[in-house]
C-alpha cells in the first residue's frame, strides 16, 4: 500500500537516524570527557559508587597531608632533644672534672649555665604548627593515622606527652615550670653547693674542697635526664617510623581507589575511537536510507502520468 499521508519507510529511517545520533552524542561526550559515565543518569549504580570511592580517596589524601605534619612535627622535636642530650653529655663531663681535686668549680658552673640556658631555649623553642611537645603541661595528643571508609572513622595514634616533657608549663600554658618535667632536677644544678671548706697543709690557708656526695648526686640527675631524654627520642622515632609505615600504606590504598574508579567510569578510548568510526558509518547510510525512503513518496505521481 503506498499512501501519501504516512510514509513509513521514511518514518523508520528517521527513528534510526535519531538513535544514531544520539549514540554519536554520547560517544562524543566520552570522547572528550575521557569518562563512559560522567552523570548518575548515565550509570545510576556505577556513578554511586565511584563518587563514594573519590570520597574516600579525598579522606585519605587529607590523611597523607596529616601523616606529613605529624612527621614533620615529630622531626622538630627530635631535633630539640639531640641538641638536649649534647649539653646533658657535657654537663655530665663537667661533674666528672669537677670530682677531680683541685677543679675550678665555678668555670665549671659557668658552662653549666650556659648549657642549662640551652636546654630552656631548645625546650621553648621546639614548636610546630603551635604544638610544643617538650615545654608543655603533658597529657595525650591524637595524631590522625588512617580513614576506615566503611564505618565512617579517623583512626588515630596516641602520644603522651608526659614522657616528652623536658620543662613543664604553668596553669594557661604561658609561664615554664621547672619544678616539674624530665630537667627539672638538671636545671638547678649549682656546683657552689658542693664546696666545702677546707685546710691547705702547708700555708694553713682557708682552701675550698669539693664535696663528692652532691657531685654524685648530680651526676645520678644528669644520668636519669640522659636516660629519660633518650627514651622520649626512642618513642618518637618509633611512632615516626609508624606513620612512614601507614603514610605508604596510604598511598598504596589511594592508588587502588583510583584504580577502582577509573573501572567504573572511565571512557575506553579505543573502543570509543572505533564505535565512533562505526557511528559514521551508520550516520551515512542512515541519511541515504532517509533519502530513499523520501524518494518512494514522488513514485506515486507516475502512477498519475
Amino acid at each position: 500500500m503506498s499512501s501519501i499521508n504516512t510514509n513509513l519507510s521514511a518514518m523508520t529511517a528517521l527513528q534510526a537516524l535519531k538513535a544514531t545520533q544520539n549514540a554519536m552524542n554520547k560517544n562524543q561526550n566520552e570522547i572528550s570527557t575521557g569518562l563512559r559515565v560522567s552523570e548518575a543518569s548515565h550509570n545510576a549504580s556505577y556513578w554511586s559508587i565511584a563518587t563514594t570511592m573519590k570520597s574516600d580517596k579525598g579522606a585519605l589524601s587529607a590523611v597523607k597531608d596529616s601523616i606529613g605534619q605529624s612527621k614533620s612535627m615529630i622531626n622538630t622535636f627530635t631535633s630539640a632533644l639531640d641538641k638536649t642530650l649534647t649539653y646533658l653529655n657535657k654537663m655530665k663531663e663537667g661533674l666528672v672534672a669537677a670530682r677531680q681535686p683541685g677543679a675550678d668549680l665555678d668555670k665549671i658552673q659557668g658552662e653549666f649555665d650556659a648549657h642549662i640556658e640551652g636546654m630552656r631555649s631548645a625546650a621553648a623553642s621546639a614548636t610546630f604548627n603551635g604544638q610544643n611537645w617538650l615545654q608543655t603541661e603533658g597529657g595525650n595528643v591524637e595524631l590522625v593515622t588512617s580513614y576506615d571508609g566503611k564505618s565512617n572513622k579517623v583512626n588515630t595514634l596516641t602520644i603522651n606527652t608526659d614522657d616528652t616533657q623536658l620543662i613543664g608549663l604553668a596553669a594557661g600554658g604561658t609561664t615554664a615550670d621547672e619544678t616539674v618535667g624530665i630537667l627539672a632536677d638538671v636545671l638547678t644544678v649549682d656546683l657552689a653547693t658542693a664546696k666545702t671548706a677546707g685546710t691547705d697543709a702547708t700555708a694553713g690557708t682557708a682552701d675550698d674542697g669539693v664535696d663528692t656526695a652532691i657531685i654524685d648526686g648530680f651526676l645520678e640527675d644528669i644520668d636519669t635526664a640522659i636516660s629519660n631524654v633518650t627514651k622520649a627520642s626512642a618513642m618518637l622515632g618509633a611512632n615516626k617510623a609508624l606513620l612512614e609505615t601507614q603514610e605508604e600504606f596510604i598511598g598504596v590504598l589511594s592508588d587502588s581507589l583510583t584504580a577502582g574508579v577509573s573501572t567504573f567510569i572511565d571512557a575506553d578510548m579505543n573502543e570509543a575511537s572505533t564505535r565512533n568510526q562505526a557511528l559514521q558509518t551508520q550516520q551515512q547510510l542512515g541519511v541515504q536510507a532517509l533519502s530513499m525512503a523520501n524518494q518512494n513518496s514522488q513514485m506515486i505521481l507516475k502512477l498519475f502520468q
